[in-house]
């Protein structure tokens, strides 16, 4: 850190170096944006360990329907919403709104705060800010349906509504393109988003992994005799791939955790070596992730933040090599990467496995570079730092 950085820190808060950091976290005027809050799942962990460092901010969501017990990573924060909030079923089809939803985040009047912290993987990150405003933007991914995933959510559409997503599509890109410009920083959460960013945006950003609670798992030598894959059932997880390998495998069991639109899809398509066991609490993932054999998964992921617990769990992990499993997964040493979302790879890396030793020390060792200290620490450190650069350009 430069003298000329240090002194423009000590004249606008009037604080030393040895204790810049507590000084910055509170006197700043701190506006968190997230983009939804129907319940907590990966990106609200991430938001949740935000709100941790800053717990003064403001929290800013387009729309709020958790239920009381999913309230409390909040800490008593409660969001403000935007007019989507008070609008007809918004509660659970919020999705159906996203055409308003560009229009209803610049809504937002941040005007008052020095810093605005978003979390981003749709609209957080279009929140309007002055020059003299520093925008932080957590992005988990630019819109996926609306750049190279388009395709794909557009496969099942009929010719009008094709047509009509599309356009709106189009539209989508160019306002986020153009919202791109009032970021200051983009943090990504994997090298994989960060090459997305530079894509969509044509933007460098910093990698901060997201936080894992790697304390609450723990490793276990003993392994039972089943495969384990836990996921949402929604087409690009591939669950369907995972049921069509291990049907070809009679002899090896899969046990599957989760639940989602394609649940009842996947469960006719199961054989009798394979277990579907729906939606399960924490509790007992943890439980199935310490006794399986390896934790399989067929998706391209941003990052993956079960392949982490897995190996928190001193579980090896067989997963597709593509997206944040190349960051999270040491290919022959915490498990396994197969380069293609097909039956027949699938088949190979399991038969590969079975012919390789794996140590649960050295895997549970590899997932404690995604603890939520870490997180914690890089984060504030970044925050404080484009903070103190900020100050010296305005």
């Amino acid at each position: 850190m430069s003298n000329n950085t240090m002194t423009e820190m000590e004249r606008h808060f009037g604080v030393s170096n040895s204790n810049a950091g507590t000084s910055i976290c509170e006197k700043l005027r701190v506006a968190v944006v997230h983009d939804w809050l129907p319940l907590y799942g990966g990106a609200e962990r991430v938001l949740e360990q935000i709100l941790h460092l800053f717990p003064k901010a403001d929290l800013f969501t387009l729309m709020e329907a958790l239920p009381l017990p999913g309230k409390a990573f909040l800490n008593g924060i409660r969001p403000r919403t935007s007019f989507i909030q008070r609008l007809p079923f918004s509660a659970k089809a919020y999705r159906h709104y996203f055409p308003l939803m560009p229009f209803a985040v610049e809504q937002f009047d941040l005007s008052a705060y020095d810093i605005v912290i978003s979390s981003s993987s749709a609209f957080a990150k279009g929140v309007l800010t002055g020059p003299d405003q520093l925008h932080i933007c957590y992005c988990h991914s630019p819109i996926r349906y609306a750049w190279e995933m388009q395709h794909q959510y557009l496969a099942k559409q009929s010719f009008i509504s094709s047509v009509v997503a599309r356009l709106f599509f189009h539209y989508i890109r160019m306002w986020d393109s153009r919202t791109s410009n009032g970021v200051n920083l983009f943090i990504a959460n994997s090298k994989f988003i960060a090459r997305r960013i530079k894509k969509a945006y044509g933007r460098e950003s910093l990698v901060i992994h997201p936080p894992v609670d790697i304390a609450s798992f723990t490793p276990c030598a003993e392994k039972s005799d089943y495969f384990l894959t836990a996921s949402r059932f929604v087409p690009y997880k591939r669950v369907d791939l995972l049921v069509n390998a291990f049907a070809r495998m009679p002899d090896k069991k899969l046990v599957i955790i989760g639940d989602g639109p394609e649940f009842h899809r996947i469960k006719r398509m199961a054989t009798a070596n394979i277990s579907l066991l729906g939606h399960q609490p924490h509790n007992i993932l943890r439980e199935h992730m310490q006794n399986a054999r390896a934790f399989v998964f067929s998706a391209e992921e941003d990052f993956g933040i079960t392949l982490v617990e897995a190996q928190a769990s001193g579980t090896p992990v067989i997963a597709y090599g593509r997206g944040g499993a190349r960051e999270t997964v040491i290919h022959g040493e915490t498990g396994l990467l197969f380069d293609a979302q097909t039956e027949t790879a699938i088949i190979r890396a399991v038969e590969a496995f079975e012919q390789t030793s794996f140590h649960p020390e050295a895997i549970r060792r590899n997932a404690e570079r995604f603890s939520i200290e870490k997180f914690r620490k890089f984060f504030m450190e970044a925050v404080e730092y484009e903070y103190l650069n900020h100050l010296c350009n305005i």
